[in-house]
Protein backbone atom coordinates (compact mmCIF):
# COMPACT_ATOMS: atom_id res chain seq x y z
CA UNK A 1 0.00 0.00 0.00
CA UNK A 2 2.80 2.40 0.97
CA UNK A 3 4.71 1.57 -2.22
CA UNK A 4 1.63 2.23 -4.35
CA UNK A 5 1.08 5.60 -2.64
CA UNK A 6 4.70 6.60 -3.23
CA UNK A 7 4.44 5.57 -6.87
CA UNK A 8 1.25 7.60 -7.29
CA UNK A 9 2.83 10.64 -5.61
CA UNK A 10 5.90 10.36 -7.84
CA UNK A 11 3.71 10.14 -10.93
CA UNK A 12 1.73 13.22 -9.88
CA UNK A 13 4.91 15.20 -9.19
CA UNK A 14 6.37 14.14 -12.54
CA UNK A 15 3.22 15.22 -14.36
CA UNK A 16 3.26 18.53 -12.49
CA UNK A 17 6.90 19.08 -13.43
CA UNK A 18 6.23 18.27 -17.09
CA UNK A 19 3.25 20.64 -17.07
CA UNK A 20 5.38 23.48 -15.65
CA UNK A 21 8.14 22.84 -18.21
CA UNK A 22 5.58 22.89 -21.03
CA UNK A 23 3.98 26.13 -19.79
CA UNK A 24 7.38 27.82 -19.41
CA UNK A 25 8.28 26.86 -22.98
CA UNK A 26 4.99 27.91 -24.55
CA UNK A 27 3.47 30.68 -22.39
CA UNK A 28 5.09 34.11 -22.12
CA UNK A 29 3.84 35.00 -18.64
CA UNK A 30 4.97 31.65 -17.23
CA UNK A 31 8.34 31.93 -19.00
CA UNK A 32 9.06 35.40 -17.64
CA UNK A 33 7.95 34.45 -14.13
CA UNK A 34 10.05 31.26 -14.12
CA UNK A 35 13.23 32.76 -15.51
CA UNK A 36 13.13 36.24 -13.96
CA UNK A 37 11.35 35.72 -10.65
CA UNK A 38 12.47 32.22 -9.71
CA UNK A 39 15.58 30.89 -11.46
CA UNK A 40 17.46 34.18 -11.54
CA UNK A 41 16.97 34.81 -7.81
CA UNK A 42 17.86 31.22 -6.99
CA UNK A 43 21.10 31.37 -9.01
CA UNK A 44 21.95 34.78 -7.55
CA UNK A 45 21.62 33.29 -4.06
CA UNK A 46 23.57 30.12 -4.85
CA UNK A 47 26.42 31.82 -6.74
CA UNK A 48 26.61 35.12 -4.88
CA UNK A 49 26.67 36.90 -8.26
CA UNK A 50 24.11 38.42 -10.60
CA UNK A 51 22.91 37.24 -14.01
CA UNK A 52 24.64 40.16 -15.82
CA UNK A 53 27.93 39.26 -14.12
CA UNK A 54 27.50 35.61 -15.10
CA UNK A 55 26.92 36.69 -18.71
CA UNK A 56 30.06 38.87 -18.62
CA UNK A 57 32.16 36.08 -17.13
CA UNK A 58 31.00 33.70 -19.85
CA UNK A 59 31.84 36.26 -22.55
CA UNK A 60 35.30 36.80 -21.09
CA UNK A 61 35.93 33.05 -21.02
CA UNK A 62 34.43 32.06 -24.35
CA UNK A 63 34.48 35.04 -26.73
CA UNK A 64 37.48 36.33 -28.66
CA UNK A 65 38.52 39.81 -27.55
CA UNK A 66 37.84 42.35 -30.28
CA UNK A 67 35.51 40.04 -32.21
CA UNK A 68 31.94 41.37 -31.98
CA UNK A 69 30.38 38.33 -33.66
CA UNK A 70 32.16 36.06 -31.18
CA UNK A 71 30.68 38.08 -28.30
CA UNK A 72 27.19 37.83 -29.78
CA UNK A 73 27.57 34.07 -30.29
CA UNK A 74 28.82 33.62 -26.72
CA UNK A 75 25.83 35.46 -25.23
CA UNK A 76 23.42 33.53 -27.46
CA UNK A 77 25.04 30.29 -26.32
CA UNK A 78 24.86 31.28 -22.65
CA UNK A 79 21.23 32.38 -22.84
CA UNK A 80 20.02 29.37 -24.83
CA UNK A 81 22.03 26.64 -23.07
CA UNK A 82 23.08 27.91 -19.63
CA UNK A 83 20.77 30.61 -18.31
CA UNK A 84 17.99 32.51 -20.05
CA UNK A 85 18.21 36.30 -20.21
CA UNK A 86 15.96 38.90 -21.79
CA UNK A 87 17.99 40.51 -24.54
CA UNK A 88 16.69 40.78 -28.10
CA UNK A 89 18.13 37.33 -28.88
CA UNK A 90 19.27 35.58 -32.03
CA UNK A 91 15.98 35.34 -33.97
CA UNK A 92 14.76 38.88 -33.41
CA UNK A 93 18.40 39.96 -33.63
CA UNK A 94 18.36 38.98 -37.29
CA UNK A 95 15.42 41.35 -37.83
CA UNK A 96 17.31 44.10 -36.00
CA UNK A 97 20.34 43.46 -38.21
CA UNK A 98 18.22 43.68 -41.37
CA UNK A 99 16.68 47.01 -40.31
CA UNK A 100 20.12 48.46 -39.58
CA UNK A 101 21.50 47.33 -42.94
CA UNK A 102 18.42 48.72 -44.69
CA UNK A 103 18.46 52.04 -42.83
CA UNK A 104 22.25 52.61 -42.80
CA UNK A 105 21.87 55.01 -39.86
CA UNK A 106 24.52 57.58 -38.95
CA UNK A 107 23.09 58.26 -35.50
CA UNK A 108 21.32 55.61 -33.40
CA UNK A 109 19.64 55.77 -30.00
CA UNK A 110 19.04 52.65 -27.92
CA UNK A 111 16.70 52.79 -24.93
CA UNK A 112 17.62 49.94 -22.58
CA UNK A 113 21.20 48.65 -22.76
CA UNK A 114 20.92 45.78 -20.26
CA UNK A 115 24.16 43.78 -20.74
CA UNK A 116 25.16 45.31 -24.07
CA UNK A 117 24.06 42.50 -26.40
CA UNK A 118 21.93 44.62 -28.72
CA UNK A 119 24.43 47.50 -28.54
CA UNK A 120 27.09 45.14 -29.91
CA UNK A 121 24.71 43.86 -32.61
CA UNK A 122 23.94 47.42 -33.69
CA UNK A 123 27.41 48.95 -33.44
CA UNK A 124 29.13 46.22 -35.43
CA UNK A 125 26.94 47.02 -38.48
CA UNK A 126 27.16 50.82 -38.41
CA UNK A 127 29.03 52.59 -41.22
CA UNK A 128 32.35 54.32 -40.42
CA UNK A 129 31.86 57.50 -38.40
CA UNK A 130 28.37 56.56 -37.20
CA UNK A 131 27.55 56.68 -33.50
CA UNK A 132 25.34 54.74 -31.12
CA UNK A 133 24.02 56.34 -27.94
CA UNK A 134 22.57 53.84 -25.49
CA UNK A 135 20.72 54.66 -22.27
CA UNK A 136 20.56 52.33 -19.26
CA UNK A 137 18.86 53.21 -15.98
CA UNK A 138 20.50 50.49 -13.86
CA UNK A 139 24.15 51.35 -12.98
CA UNK A 140 25.06 47.68 -12.44
CA UNK A 141 23.74 46.68 -15.87
CA UNK A 142 25.54 49.66 -17.39
CA UNK A 143 28.89 48.64 -15.90
CA UNK A 144 28.53 45.11 -17.22
CA UNK A 145 27.48 46.45 -20.64
CA UNK A 146 30.59 48.64 -20.82
CA UNK A 147 32.78 45.58 -20.26
CA UNK A 148 30.87 43.52 -22.85
CA UNK A 149 31.10 46.34 -25.42
CA UNK A 150 34.82 46.75 -24.65
CA UNK A 151 35.38 43.01 -25.09
CA UNK A 152 33.73 43.29 -28.50
CA UNK A 153 36.13 46.10 -29.43
CA UNK A 154 33.33 48.60 -30.02
CA UNK A 155 33.81 51.09 -27.18
CA UNK A 156 34.80 53.87 -29.62
CA UNK A 157 31.45 53.62 -31.46
CA UNK A 158 29.20 53.42 -28.41
CA UNK A 159 28.38 56.10 -25.87
CA UNK A 160 26.60 54.72 -22.81
CA UNK A 161 24.59 57.09 -20.62
CA UNK A 162 23.39 56.02 -17.18
CA UNK A 163 20.10 57.37 -15.91
CA UNK A 164 16.38 57.61 -16.55
CA UNK A 165 15.41 57.93 -20.20
CA UNK A 166 12.74 60.48 -19.32
CA UNK A 167 15.42 62.71 -17.80
CA UNK A 168 18.17 62.11 -20.36
CA UNK A 169 16.14 62.36 -23.59
CA UNK A 170 15.51 66.14 -23.24
CA UNK A 171 19.26 66.64 -22.64
CA UNK A 172 20.56 64.74 -25.67
CA UNK A 173 20.65 67.59 -28.20
CA UNK A 174 22.67 69.89 -25.99
CA UNK A 175 24.63 67.22 -24.10
CA UNK A 176 25.83 65.29 -27.16
CA UNK A 177 25.40 67.90 -29.92
CA UNK A 178 22.90 65.67 -31.74
CA UNK A 179 20.31 67.07 -34.13
CA UNK A 180 18.15 63.92 -34.46
CA UNK A 181 18.32 60.15 -34.72
CA UNK A 182 18.02 58.03 -37.84
CA UNK A 183 17.12 54.92 -35.85
CA UNK A 184 15.83 54.35 -32.32
CA UNK A 185 15.82 50.85 -30.82
CA UNK A 186 13.33 50.70 -27.95
CA UNK A 187 13.88 47.89 -25.46
CA UNK A 188 13.62 49.29 -21.91
CA UNK A 189 10.68 49.41 -19.48
CA UNK A 190 7.57 48.58 -21.50
CA UNK A 191 5.47 51.24 -19.75
CA UNK A 192 7.99 53.83 -20.95
CA UNK A 193 7.73 53.04 -24.68
CA UNK A 194 4.88 55.44 -25.39
CA UNK A 195 5.80 58.36 -23.10
CA UNK A 196 9.43 58.26 -24.28
CA UNK A 197 8.32 58.17 -27.92
CA UNK A 198 6.16 61.24 -27.39
CA UNK A 199 9.04 62.88 -25.52
CA UNK A 200 11.40 62.28 -28.46
CA UNK A 201 8.83 63.90 -30.74
CA UNK A 202 8.51 66.92 -28.45
CA UNK A 203 12.30 67.29 -28.22
CA UNK A 204 12.71 67.22 -32.01
CA UNK A 205 14.88 64.09 -31.93
CA UNK A 206 12.94 62.48 -34.78
CA UNK A 207 13.02 63.66 -38.40
CA UNK A 208 10.90 62.56 -41.34
CA UNK A 209 12.19 59.09 -42.12
CA UNK A 210 13.48 58.27 -38.64
CA UNK A 211 12.82 54.62 -37.80
CA UNK A 212 11.61 53.35 -34.41
CA UNK A 213 12.14 49.64 -33.81
CA UNK A 214 10.42 48.38 -30.65
CA UNK A 215 11.11 44.98 -29.06
CA UNK A 216 8.79 42.79 -26.95
CA UNK A 217 5.62 44.36 -28.32
CA UNK A 218 3.75 41.06 -27.82
CA UNK A 219 5.53 39.55 -24.81
CA UNK A 220 5.40 41.11 -22.24
CA UNK A 221 3.52 43.46 -24.60
CA UNK A 222 3.11 47.20 -25.18
CA UNK A 223 -0.56 47.69 -26.16
CA UNK A 224 -0.67 51.46 -25.63
CA UNK A 225 2.47 51.97 -27.74
CA UNK A 226 1.12 49.77 -30.56
CA UNK A 227 -2.21 51.55 -30.48
CA UNK A 228 -0.39 54.86 -30.89
CA UNK A 229 2.09 54.06 -33.68
CA UNK A 230 -0.42 51.99 -35.67
CA UNK A 231 -3.11 54.68 -35.64
CA UNK A 232 -1.19 57.95 -35.58
CA UNK A 233 -0.83 59.78 -38.93
CA UNK A 234 2.74 60.52 -37.82
CA UNK A 235 3.84 56.91 -38.39
CA UNK A 236 3.83 54.13 -40.93
CA UNK A 237 4.08 50.95 -38.90
CA UNK A 238 4.84 47.29 -39.63
CA UNK A 239 4.92 44.24 -37.35
CA UNK A 240 7.63 41.56 -37.66
CA UNK A 241 6.52 38.31 -36.04
CA UNK A 242 9.16 36.27 -34.24
CA UNK A 243 9.68 34.54 -30.88
CA UNK A 244 10.57 35.60 -27.38
CA UNK A 245 14.33 35.28 -27.05
CA UNK A 246 15.50 31.64 -26.95
CA UNK A 247 11.95 30.30 -26.42
CA UNK A 248 9.01 29.13 -28.54
CA UNK A 249 6.70 31.92 -27.36
CA UNK A 250 5.40 34.45 -29.88
CA UNK A 251 6.89 37.91 -29.73
CA UNK A 252 7.85 40.43 -32.34
CA UNK A 253 9.29 43.79 -33.32
CA UNK A 254 7.33 46.82 -34.46
CA UNK A 255 9.04 49.00 -37.06
CA UNK A 256 7.55 52.49 -37.26
CA UNK A 257 8.74 55.14 -39.71
CA UNK A 258 8.20 58.70 -38.48
CA UNK A 259 6.53 60.72 -41.24
CA UNK A 260 6.98 64.11 -39.61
Amino acid sequence: MMLAALFLLSAVLLCLLLFVVWKVRTNGEWALWWHDNYLERLKDFVTGTTRPVRILQFVQRCATHGDALSVISAIDSFCSKVEWAMNVGDKKGEILDAVILETRPRCVLELGTYCGYSAVRIARLLPPGARLVTIEMNPHYAQVAKEVIRHAGLEAQVELLVGSSSILIPQLKKKLDIENFDLVFIDHWKVSYLPDTKLMEECGLLRAGSVLLADNVVCPGTPDYLQYVRNSPKYQSQYFQSYLEYLQVEDGLEKSVFLG
